[in-house]
């Protein structure tokens, strides 16, 4: 498995919102000059995000973009998912012979099972927590 540009540009994206909005809308055109990302593309990932329930998107002057839920109730699978679709890493098509099956249970489903449950167990504020500690410590003082 590997995360695409969308789902990586779409998890940094939201947590700039999140760190940035303090309850306000935040523009994407902010959004892609503090992490250099490409103002368009920033637009397709979240149309894919309003979508999904994600963010609201606010029309007019001040507007933007908001969480709509808090960044506590946000996992990392509920970005991803929307962005990326199935995390695991392998897929089911073919014909399963005993060592397919073998490979599947021994090695293919404890990856994802780890996988799903760091990005189940992950929360924005986690993250948000994380970079505020990092800060603190001036290990990520330019984030």
């Amino acid at each position: 498995m590997k995360i695409s540009t969308k789902g990586r540009y779409g998890l940094r994206a939201l947590i700039d919102l999140a760190l940035n909005s303090s309850g306000n809308c935040v523009s994407l055109a902010d959004i892609s000059a503090r992490q250099d990302l490409s103002l368009n593309y920033l637009e397709s990932i979240f149309a894919y995000l309003k979508r999904s329930g994600l963010v609201l998107g606010v029309a007019g002057a001040q507007g933007g973009y908001i969480l709509n839920r808090p960044a506590r109730e946000i996992r990392l699978l509920d970005i991803l998912t929307v962005l990326e679709g199935d995390m695991s890493v392998y897929d089911t098509i073919g014909e399963q012979t005993n060592f397919r099956s073998f490979l599947n249970r021994n090695v293919w489903d404890v990856i994802d099972r780890s996988v799903n449950d760091v990005l189940t167990q992950t929360t924005l504020e986690d993250i948000l927590e994380e970079i505020g500690a990092q800060q603190a410590s001036n290990d990520c003082s330019n984030l």
